[in-house]
């Protein structure tokens, strides 16, 4: 049997922010990072919460790749404040850091009510915010975990694309990139269907569209909002088809070498398409096909379709091998072992179109450097 679910409440545009107020809850945590504080976006969010009375408290410890200790940390708080609402705020770390929060509150206490869990994305990328997934990552071990719970998926995502002003360059571009292997992979995934096509498609036309338009224009407010829609029915998308191998390899390579994860999907997209082609080249060449790019065979439509995201990475400025994000080489090769085994563990390698071997693997990180 094949299923499509969607359980989140979606508002989006100008006037979203002002669904905070129709929660009927009686204590809010928000969990945020300290930029949103001290830039004073927190602040937009707790005027709504200040105008219906409704009292909350602050956790803005998140950081980049949330750690397991900042999440246990928050977990604590959160069962103190005993909140019923729960804000995430902010790009995907502190969205999955409030999931990974409401999760382990759960276990700990499952006989307390369920809070009501909202999504504010404030980058457009990991579509986080319609998701049953949440990464945290283990620091010690050097390991990305991924959590994957229908209790995490939020209950409401409000789509602001005023939130995603202050986003440099850079981290548009990486997170942009996250959107497209995103859709890319949910069409191409083992578990994908007539609705999830239907929304990666979509996204991935937004991708191509505006992307880059919001790379060089950071006050382009169109093509921020477009690409906030897209990264989040790519999120749709995956959240019921899976994921593949690029995600897989990007959470191992970037829990050993703290490469951010739109970032190592960017770079390693490529690779894992050429993989991919003997299973999944038919579908490869269609979406060359529904993007204008040549296409006349299955081989000619994967090397458009490659060179195209190749093309995307290139305007700007993602490098095209892992050896140029700065990481030593003997620790990479020392490293190999270790990251094709948490990737052939990881769970997103279960959708991926090709059986790939631990050799296969290796090869691929290797290929890729």
């Amino acid at each position: 049997m094949t299923q499509f679910y969607g359980k989140t409440r979606i508002c989006y545009g100008r006037y979203a922010l002002e669904t905070l107020e129709e929660q009927h809850c009686t204590n809010a945590f928000l969990v945020t990072d300290p930029f949103m504080v001290k830039s004073g976006l927190a602040d937009q969010v707790t005027s709504h919460l200040e105008r219906i009375g409704l009292p909350y408290r602050v956790f803005s410890d998140v950081e980049p790749d949330p750690s397991l200790e900042t999440v246990k940390r928050g977990t604590e708080e959160f069962i103190r404040a005993g909140s019923d609402l729960l804000v995430a705020l902010g790009g995907g770390s502190s969205i999955d850091t409030g999931k990974a929060i409401a999760f382990f509150a759960r276990k700990a206490m499952p006989d307390r009510q369920k809070p009501v869990l909202v999504a504010i994305p404030t980058t457009s990328g990991t579509g986080s915010e319609v998701t049953a997934y949440s990464v945290v990552t283990d620091k010690e071990r050097g390991v990305k975990i991924p959590l994957i719970d229908d209790s995490i998926l939020p209950d409401l995502a409000i789509l602001d694309a005023r939130f995603t002003r202050t986003v440099p360059p850079s981290v548009t571009a990486a997170t942009g990139m996250d959107v497209l292997t995103h859709a890319l992979e949910a069409y191409t995934c083992r578990y994908n269907n007539a609705f999830t096509d239907i929304l990666a498609v979509q996204a991935i036309h937004y991708v191509f569209g505006y992307l880059f338009k919001s790379y060089q224009h950071m006050e382009d407010m169109e093509a921020r909002e477009m690409m906030l829609l897209g990264s989040c029915m790519a999120g749709m998308a995956f959240n019921n088809s899976g994921l593949g191998l690029t995600h897989s390899m990007a959470h191992a390579l970037g829990g050993l070498f703290h490469v951010s994860h739109g970032l190592a999907n960017a770079v390693l997209l490529p690779y894992v398409i050429r993989f991919n082609v003997f299973d999944a080249g038919v579908r490869y060449r269609e979406l060359a096909r529904v993007l204008g790019l040549p296409h006349a065979n299955v081989e000619e439509g994967v090397s458009a379709l490659i060179s195209a995201v190749q093309g995307l990475n290139d305007s700007m400025k993602i490098p095209s091998r892992v050896r140029d994000l700065k990481i030593d080489k003997a620790k990479y090769d020392a490293a190999l072992d270790d990251m094709a085994r948490h990737a052939m563990d990881d769970r997103c390698t279960a959708g991926n179109p090709r059986r790939p071997s631990l050799q296969d693997l290796r090869e691929l990180f290797e290929t890729a450097w």
